[in-house]
Order: C-alpha cells, then sequence, then structure tokens
C-alpha cells in the first residue's frame, strides 16, 4: 500500500611516486600522490598517507563496480597513521557502507581495512575509523586531537564482512556484520571532527616491508534525507540496484535525482517496470534506457503495481483515493477494476483470473479478490489493524502477506481462498512486501525497525532485505538498505530466481 541513472565510473589509476605534504599542529605529514587528483570511482582522490614503506594504489572497476586497494604501512595507532586512503570531501551527515575482503591468507593477523572519516590528510589527523582486522576482530578506532593515542572500542561481532560508518550530528556510528546476520553496532559521542571532512575507504597492512590488497563491493555513500524532510513532499535522489540473492553483490544500474520506486521485472528478463512522478516507466536491461508506458488519464500512478504472469498486462493504483486498473504492458486506454477506493493493487493470480489489492472499507484495511476483467470484489481478511502486501505463489494456492494483527507488522500467508491464515515471521522487527521467487522456493521482504509504527513503512530508513525458505524457516539479510518506501513494494525476483531489483536512495554530494 502507498500513501500516495547513471552507473559510477572510474578508469584504474596507477600512482606516480610524488609527494605532497600536509602541516597541522606543528606536525609534518607527507603523503604520496599522484600529481594531480586521482578520482577513483565515487572518490575525488587517492593516495598513501604516512610513511608507508611501499607504494599502494586504488582502482575502480566500472563493470564489477569493486575497488581494489593495496597497501604497506607499518600500522593505524598510536599518534599516527600509515595506509592507503581512498576519499571525498564531505559537508555534514553522511553514511558509507562497504563489504571488504582482504585477498591473500598469509597477511598480519593486525592488518586493517574498513571505512574512515578524517579532519585532514595528516597522519596525525583526529579521526574516526570502522575496521575489519586480518584476524577477524571489528572496531571502531578513534583519535581525539592531532597527534593524540588511538582509542578503541571492540564489537561483538565474528569476522564480519559488512561494514558501515555514519555519521549523524554529533555521534558517529559503526556497524557491523557477517553477511547474512543483523548489524552489530556501537554507538560514539565526543569526537568534534569539522563539518567539511575526508571519507572513504582503506586498508594497511601492519608491515612496512609488504604490501597487503583489499577489495570492496557494494561501496555506497550515502547522504541521508535531512531530519526535518516532509515525507511526499520533499525527495532525495534514487539508485535502481540489482542484487544477486546468494552472493549479496549489488550493482547500481540507473539514478534519479528525485524519487524512482518499486521495479519490476517482466518475465522475459529483458526489462523493469518501475514508478516515477506519478508515471510508469519501462527500462531496458540491454540499453539502459528508459521509456514511458502510455497509462491514458491515469498519471498519478502509485507504487502499487503488477504485473501478469504471462508478461502481457499492467496493473496500476492511480488517484486519490487509488483506484485498480488494468492496460497491456505496451501501454494503452486503463480499464477499471474497482468501482471504490482506496484500493492498493499488489497481486494477480498466475491464471489471470484475480487481482488482490488492500481496500480501505469501513475504515477497515483488508485484503481483497477481484476478477481480473472487473466484478464483485470479495474479502480475504477480517483482523483489526492493517492487512497489506498480498501476492500470490507461483502454483496459485497459496497468498502471502503482511499483517501488523500480532503487534509487530509480520508476514503471513493464507490459502487463495482466505483460509489457513497463518504467521510466517515472529520478530521484534516490522516485515514488510513479501515476495514469492518464481521458482516458489524463496520469499523476499523488507524489514523496518521495531521502532517504527508498525503501519508504516517510511522513507529513508535503515532497512533489511531478507530471504527466507517458502515453508518456513531463517530469515537472512541479503542486503543491507538506506531507502524503505518504494525499495522493493512489487515482485521485483528476475525470472531465474537469482537477481532482486530495488531502490536505494542517498542525496546528492
Amino acid at each position: 500500500m502507498s500513501s500516495h541513472a547513471l552507473p559510477l565510473f572510474s578508469t584504474p589509476l596507477t600512482l606516480i611516486p610524488a609527494f605532497f605534504c600536509a602541516f597541522a599542529a606543528g606536525a609534518v605529514g607527507c603523503a604520496r600522490a599522484a600529481g594531480g587528483p586521482s578520482p577513483v570511482g565515487v572518490f575525488d582522490q587517492h593516495a598513501d598517507i604516512g610513511s608507508v614503506g611501499l607504494p599502494g594504489d586504488a582502482s575502480y572497476n566500472p563493470d564489477t563496480q569493486e575497488y581494489l586497494l593495496s597497501s604497506s604501512g607499518a600500522d593505524m595507532w598510536d599518534d599516527h597513521d600509515d595506509y592507503q586512503f581512498a576519499w571525498k570531501k564531505v559537508k555534514g551527515d553522511f553514511l558509507i557502507q562497504a563489504s571488504t575482503e582482504f585477498l591473500g591468507a598469509t597477511g598480519d593477523p593486525h592488518r586493517k581495512m574498513g571505512l574512515i572519516v578524517r579532519a585532514t590528510l595528516d597522519p596525525k589527523s583526529p579521526h574516526v575509523n570502522a575496521c575489519i582486522h586480518g584476524n577477524g576482530v571489528a572496531a571502531i578506532q578513534y583519535r581525539r586531537s592531532g597527534g593524540a593515542i588511538t582509542e578503541e572500542i571492540h564489537l561483538k561481532v565474528s569476522g564480519p564482512n559488512v561494514l558501515q560508518l555514519e555519521r549523524s550530528g554529533g555521534k558517529f556510528t559503526m556497524s557491523a556484520a557477517r553477511l547474512g546476520d543483523m548489524y552489530t553496532a556501537q554507538e560514539l559521542e565526543g569526537i568534534v571532527l569539522p563539518d567539511e571532512v575526508y571519507v572513504g575507504i582503506y586498508i594497511c597492512a601492519h608491515n612496512n616491508a609488504i604490501v597487503e590488497k583489499g577489495v570492496f563491493r557494494n561501496v555506497r555513500l550515502i547522504r541521508p534525507a535531512a531530519p526535518d524532510f516532509r515525507p511526499y513532499r520533499d525527495y532525495i535522489g534514487s539508485d535502481i540496484e540489482l542484487l544477486d540473492v546468494d552472493t549479496g553483490v549489488r550493482r547500481t544500474i540507473y539514478r534519479a535525482e528525485d524519487s524512482v520506486q518499486a521495479p519490476n521485472w517482466t518475465p522475459d528478463g529483458k526489462r523493469l517496470v518501475y514508478n516515477h512522478n506519478g508515471r510508469m516507466l519501462t527500462f531496458d536491461l540491454s540499453t539502459r534506457q528508459s521509456t514511458m508506458i502510455d497509462t491514458g488519464s491515469q498519471v498519478h500512478c502509485n507504487n502499487d503495481h503488477t504485473l501478469s504472469f504471462d508478461g502481457t498486462m499492467l496493473g496500476i493504483s492511480s488517484g486519490s483515493p487509488s483506484i485498480v486498473y488494468t492496460l497491456p504492458i505496451g501501454g494503452g486506454t486503463p480499464t477499471q477494476i474497482t468501482p471504490v477506493g482506496p484500493s492498493y493493487l499488489h497481486g494477480w493470480s498466475p491464471d489471470g483470473k484475480y487481482l488482490l489489492f488492500t481496500g480501505e472499507r469501513n475504515h477497515e484495511f483488508d485484503i481483497y479478490r477481484v476478477p481480473s476483467g472487473g466484478g464483485p470484489e470479495e474479502r480475504l481478511t477480517t483482523a483489526k489493524g492493517l492487512d497489506d502486501g498480498s501476492e500470490y505463489s507461483p502454483d496459485g494456492r497459496t497468498i502471502f502477506f503482511n499483517s501488523e494483527r500480532s503487534g509487530k507488522m509480520q508476514v503471513w500467508r493464507m490459502n487463495a481462498d482466505g483460509s489457513g491464515q497463518a504467521q510466517v515471521t515472529d520478530d521484534e522487527f516490522n516485515n514488510w512486501f513479501p515476495h514469492v521467487s518464481p521458482d516458489g522456493k524463496s520469499i523476499l521482504f523488507i524489514t523496518f525497525p521495531g521502532d517504527i509504527t508498525p503501519n508504516d513503512h517510511p522513507f529513508y530508513k535503515h532497512v533489511y532485505l531478507r530471504r527466507m525458505p517458502v515453508d518456513g524457516g531463517k530469515a537472512t539479510v541479503v542486503a543491507y538498505v538506506y531507502g524503505g518506501q518504494g525499495s522493493i513494494n512489487v515482485n521485483s525476483w528476475s525470472p531465474d530466481n537469482r537477481t532482486i531489483a530495488f531502490v536505494s536512495n542517498s542525496g546528492s554530494f
């Protein structure tokens, strides 16, 4: 239910052995760098910082969207640091995320790679650093002032490979997880850094006589929404991403500086269908071009839409109050299906005969089905509170949905006629929009924090995408996302069951 690009690019670069020096707090810190700026991916520049024994490097592969960093360096500890750094100068609040992997198993157990924010490029600069060591220890490390001794707090998580560092006002938060698990977080206050800082990724060998390498995947530098943003009036940018659900690897394929929402995947695997400013568009995955779908007079579509299983028809929800319509996938005159609203479309039966929608009738939101050609609607749920996000399994026998009837918003299931309603997830979070894979084996859903009002799925939050077996079992995290409303409101599994399309959000720097 709704209340209502461009890929990264850089060419791999080799550092030129020139030097520049930064002077701060009476100390001289030398950084090895190219003669001019050396952009790498989203970062403005990269360089060796401090007294590294052997030159390091940083490069970006635009095809895989991976960063490769290498460095020597004795340590990042005590009163100074020696390491390879790729950075961007950022003002205000930010998030930086990455999946990390050391290359080579014989390195020092205290080698480090991670995410860092620094006041300057001086090796003795104040900083906050979210790191993973070669022995799997995760810690938030920090230097309170120039030349001060480094302090640290270990996180209670073993061998994480997903890191996040956030600045929100005067607070820094490190989050870490092994892919599949929820974040473990550590907050840090009292560290004063300037409004404009150097933010980026780094690696240090902990041995000045060797060079260590590490790869950073899923790097996201995010400007979050302002604390006073007005939902449905103020928007930040949107990225359509493709996620490999087995490996957790993500690729950004399209960006808009305003609100793009809810990508579907067409059954032929060639296109995505999504919502942008009330209009429906298709995105060709081979040409990376978008084309408007003619929806006639319905130009106020929300993010509740669905495709027929054979890919020939598009169902939309449009207007205020929202009404359900259908039309050919190539565009045409919409046929009105629900006579009254609000009606928010979510599912189409595999045999093409029925549509599922959330309807508000007599001040209650319940799930209804209606013949896809129009006709009388049939109420399938009667529990108090919001029932939403209904979707058929590929065999047509089961409907998955989300309901707040047990307190938090949780995933439920029922038979196609509404009988046999049973809870699927049961945790302290709010779980929305269960989507069944084409092979019928998995469901994927979005998880909001437990402190969110259960019947709300807001914009611009820290959310998880989680997957679980269709018959129940452990839910595992497949993506750590800044997003929410519009990220995955519709079924966006690829036909081969391997990939999910979703929307993440960030303002521009």
